[in-house]
């Protein structure tokens, strides 16, 4: 509870401003620095009570810093290789990329996936899942 009451200026603070920069008046195609501003600003406000779930539940943590780690690879990936060249390509890695990481994170085998997914696909079977096995 001390953390909610600790945190509780800063929450009111942070809406205030958005609420601010959500105010401003923008044309609907606008693409000026302020729109996209005023565009973030109104994003954020309608996931205000997302962007505190880790003071509302013990292990949620404040930061994206684990998501940023995981997707580091993908990125200098996608640097050295100098990216896709067209949309069905940029599709495929991404989904890829998802794949893997979230393989990674269940320590589940890569390969096994991918060789059940390629054999449901061929045969006209239901794809494997990504979602972690349910624990007994």
């Amino acid at each position: 509870m001390e953390l909610q009451d600790r945190i509780q200026p800063l929450r009111q603070q942070l809406q205030a401003c958005l609420e601010e920069g959500a105010s401003f008046s923008v044309g609907y195609r606008e693409q000026t620095p302020l729109a996209k501003t005023v565009r973030t600003c109104r994003q954020l406000l309608k996931q205000e009570v997302s962007l505190w779930t880790f003071v509302h539940h013990e292990g949620v943590e404040p930061t994206n810093n684990a998501a940023e780690r995981s997707l580091r690879p993908a990125v200098i990936a996608r640097k050295l290789s100098f990216g896709s060249r067209s949309q069905q390509g940029s599709q495929f890695v991404a989904r890829l990329l998802t794949v893997t990481s979230s393989l990674k994170v269940q320590q589940r085998p890569i390969l096994d996936f991918l060789t059940d997914a390629c054999r449901a696909h061929r045969y006209h079977l239901a794809p494997p899942s990504l979602l972690p096995p349910a624990e007994s």
